[in-house]
């Protein structure tokens, strides 16, 4: 793995795919508009409501213990439309790290019999990109990192070969054949082939605050880590899969870009996030509006919290949040997610003494794949997390309100409605592992 320190070592490095790409690097700095310093100062101030960026918490995260039991990805979501028919179809990509201080020349696959029972742990990038809907597809490519470039520092970059991903530009190619996928179950991977060549300029933040700080980042205290740069992202590009091109505009992609971190995975794991919203109050559309759902079951060192969902919908410019790493904010959260024959179903309320949402969110089983990773110590215990893009349902949202219902009587606190949204191209998640 080449890891570069510095920009101007960077710059050196780079001129060829900067070429290729279209863009200088100092134009990408001076499009995100801050500085990392800038960013480190003001992450976790308090007062600043959940939707602030911070591009340093979206860096390459695979330092100190983590470097050889961790993973971090950076994923991202969209839907695109057929050149031709217009169609539509959703897609996602993601680039997956796991354990760089284990690799070398070759990638290494926790999967393979041998190394199951020699206990060889995982070490590679896998470039993961897909589609869901008809026809549903997963397609994995692996580099050893003696052949993956990344940038140790805010904004981040990652590349190998002809796919590179940042803060504003991903391209790439994968291409697994029928033969290949069948002869290589470790390569958890369908067979198929995805080329892309996408912008994206992030819009709304899920910034979860001291949960994923600094403090909490460097002393690595949860098994999983989030953090949501993009909640909503506007996308624009070109899909081609399988031979058919789809086009992505920022109008229309619903788009959205995270990245999770550390050394497990939850379980449940659940992930619910959408900005196709539509206020049942006023007919019209939500422009300046997203809500997103994640999480499940965290872990503490040795010790785990149940019912434990971070939640918050930007509301066309009013932050409603629901943290419970902001213990003074008193957030409450039920939640119940199930299979049934032909659908997953997500149902979660979430409440602060002044706000309260709740959540409903079906996805047919048909449009959504099961989701494989492998996790940093070589295991597999999600065996059945399904992901989706597809999803619908409705949001209620609430505010407490002070009402007096007689002259005579005493004011009492009740909720007041503040919009009822349809909510569609909902991406959504939920996994147990393997009893």
């Amino acid at each position: 793995m080449k890891v570069f320190e510095n920009l101007d070592e960077i710059r050196q490095k780079a001129k060829g795919l900067e070429e290729k790409l279209g863009e200088k690097i100092d134009a990408l700095e001076e499009k995100l508009g801050q500085s990392v310093e800038a960013v480190e100062e003001h992450v976790d101030l308090p007062e600043l409501s959940f939707n602030h960026s911070d591009i340093f918490r979206n860096k390459f995260m695979l330092h100190g213990g983590l470097a050889s039991q961790g993973y971090d990805w950076w994923w991202h979501s969209f839907t695109g439309h057929h050149k031709k028919t217009g169609e539509e179809k959703a897609f996602f990509i993601e680039f997956f790290t796991i354990n760089p201080a284990l690799g070398g020349a070759e990638p290494v696959f926790g999967q393979l019999e041998e190394n199951q029972k020699d206990g060889v742990r995982p070490s590679y990038m896998m470039v993961k990109v897909g589609a869901w809907g008809e026809h549903p597809v997963q397609l994995h490519r692996f580099f050893a990192w003696d052949d993956v470039t990344v940038k140790d520092d805010a904004p981040y970059l990652i590349s190998a070969d002809n796919c590179f991903c940042s803060e504003t530009r991903t391209l790439g190619m994968v291409d697994v054949s029928p033969e290949t996928a069948q002869e290589h179950p470790e390569y958890m991977t369908d067979a198929g082939k995805m080329y892309w060549d996408l912008t994206m300029d992030k819009q709304i933040t899920f910034n979860v605050g001291y949960g994923a700080g600094k403090p909490m980042r460097e002393a690595e205290a949860f098994d999983m880590f989030w953090h949501c740069e993009g909640m909503k992202t506007a996308f624009e590009g070109k899909i081609i899969l399988n031979g058919e091109e789809y086009i992505v505009s920022r109008d229309d992609c619903y788009g959205y870009a995270d990245k999770n971190w550390g050394r497990d995975f939850t379980s449940p794991w659940v992930w619910l996030s959408s900005n196709d919203l539509t206020s049942r109050v006023t007919g019209e559309k939500l422009q300046d509006s997203a809500f997103v759902i994640g999480g499940g079951r965290p872990k503490v060192g040795p010790v785990a919290m149940d019912n434990k969902l971070l939640g918050a919908m930007w509301y066309e410019g009013e932050p409603f949040e629901f943290n419970f790493s902001k213990v003074w904010t008193l957030t409450k959260t039920k939640f119940k997610c199930k299979e049934t024959k032909s659908k997953v179903v997500w149902r979660v309320v979430q409440e602060t003494p002044m706000s309260k949402m709740c959540t409903e969110i079906a996805c047919n089983k048909e449009d959504m794949i099961l989701v494989n990773y492998e996790a940093p110590d070589g295991s597999k215990r999600h065996n059945r997390l399904w992901n989706g893009g597809n999803g619908t349902g409705m949001v209620k949202l609430y505010r407490k309100h002070l009402k007096k219902k007689k002259e005579d009587s005493k004011p009492k606190w009740e909720w007041e409605l503040v919009d009822e949204i349809d909510v569609g191209h909902v991406g959504c998640e939920y996994g147990e592992y393997t009893k």
